[in-house]
């Protein structure tokens, strides 16, 4: 099966659930691996942010949101439910506001807009994650399952605490079956519970046009219930967009019984751990003190600090010469910083008395750099950059103690996801240092270069 794209860009505008912003929310074509990236048009610099299980956030009451460095999202849970449930793999998704517009309370309106969009295969294969092993978690009274199959199924029962509203429903999940049976499925809420929400600073935006409120035993809404059992299809549709998370399409049985975003969550890293697991165990080694062992993790977040760094270069002290990502622009761009001090190790000899930092290291920190860039781009997990040329070198200006570099880095072409050619500059304070054109390659962690 073909990972799937949309053909061109579509928009809607509407109000926003919990911070009642008005917001415009665009999707547009994106290329293969790309995944599902959202772009805040509303920050300086246009951050993305490809949402993951790892960056969830805290604060799971009644959405779904993730945070990368200082960049939010909330409430994306319908438009991620959408985008999965219709097969789609890679999109960008751009928004002014830190969350999409609640509509109808469903995803209808983002199907609609899919279709108008209009979904197209392209030319690489999809991947899927099969569960190996049945997978619990449980919280009091809710509980999700998953368990191993050849597909997506969702099996769910919805119940309030007094039992009134008890539904069920087993359905096996396909762009068809998620556009007819699940994604007009509208949320609901408990009109007891709206106080409580509206203190907490929720819910700003919610009225009878984007949610049916449940009154003892009687509904309130702007329109009859769109199905008998609307509220578990409901239910349903939060837990398709709560796994997209995972960053890859699910094959599993999940059996839920009064399942929230929280729960839905606590699933779906329980999920990724396996996934992470399953990876490592066709390539484990066994490892010996000092072995040169080295584990690269997905680089799919708009910032990274030193930390994540580590996890996806080889290089060790003293020869981490990036320090911080600072901005990334799409996967084509990014801006990293090198922080330079007197502790430098090579200040002891170059020179006594007159510290300047050797040109040869801030080439190879706008190599660190590409290197990194180019991870982003291919999604490379398990895999290594390795800096190959340089042409066009120039030193225009001595670097110093207490300087910090700023490295901007360009992809300019590359060769599949193998070879590619970069653009990049060090600046000071401005005021280009040190600039040129690099080649590097990318092979797996496990091979020398």
């Amino acid at each position: 099966m073909r990972q799937r794209t949309i053909l061109r860009e579509a928009s809607i505008n509407g109000t926003a659930l919990h911070s009642a912003a008005d917001v415009t929310l665009t999707l547009k074509p994106a290329p293969e691996n790309t995944g599902i990236v959202f772009k805040r048009k509303d920050i300086f610099g246009k951050p993305e942010i490809k949402p993951h299980i790892s960056m969830v956030s805290s604060d799971l009451v009644r959405n779904t949101g993730v945070t990368s460095g200082h960049t939010k999202l909330h409430t994306i849970e319908h438009v991620l439910s959408a985008l999965n449930g219709m097969g789609i793999d890679n999109c960008i998704v751009e928004m002014d506001a830190a969350e999409p517009p609640i509509l109808d309370g469903s995803s209808k309106f983002f199907v609609n807009l899919i279709q108008q969009c209009e979904p197209v295969e392209q030319n690489a294969e999809r991947s899927f994650y099969e569960l190996r092993e049945p997978l619990s978690v449980s919280e009091g009274n809710r509980s999700i399952i998953a368990l191993p199959y050849d597909g997506l199924k969702i099996t769910c029962t919805s119940a309030d605490d007094r039992g009134i509203h008890t539904q069920h429903l087993s359905i096996d999940i396909n762009p068809e079956t998620y556009q007819a049976d699940i994604a007009p499925a509208r949320t609901f809420t408990i009109y007891e519970d709206i106080e409580p929400l509206l203190k907490m600073g929720k819910i700003q935006g919610g009225s009878l046009d984007s949610a049916i409120v449940i009154k003892g035993d009687k509904i309130l809404s702007k329109e009859p219930l769109r199905f008998h059992d609307e509220f578990v299809r409901h239910k349903i549709l939060d837990i398709i967009g709560d796994i997209a998370l995972l960053g890859t399409k699910l094959k599993a049985h999940i059996v839920a019984v009064r399942p929230g975003h929280a729960l839905n969550a606590k699933l779906t890293e329980k999920i990724y751990r396996q996934m992470q697991s399953a990876a490592e165990q066709p390539s484990k080694k066994a490892s010996l003190p000092g072995s040169s062992a080295h584990k690269v993790k997905i680089f799919t977040e708009a910032k990274l600090d030193t930390r994540r760094i580590l996890e996806l270069l080889p290089h060790r002290y003293p020869f981490v010469l990036v320090d911080r990502i600072t901005e990334t622009r799409g996967n084509e761009e990014l801006t990293a910083i090198k922080n330079v001090t007197i502790n430098e190790q090579f200040f002891q000899g170059h020179f006594p008395g007159n510290p300047v930092m050797p040109g040869v290291l801030q080439l190879e920190a706008m190599a660190q750099a590409a290197g990194i860039l180019m991870l982003r781009r291919i999604d490379g997990e398990d895999k290594l950059a390795f800096f190959m040329s340089a042409d066009k070198v120039k030193f225009r200006r001595a670097v110093k103690p207490g300087d910090q570099l700023q490295i901007d880095v360009r992809i300019t072409k590359s060769r599949g996801d193998k070879i590619a050619c970069a653009s990049a500059e060090c600046k000071v304070d401005g005021k280009v240092v040190s600039s040129a054109d690099l080649m590097f390659t990318v092979m797996d962690a496990s091979e020398s270069p």
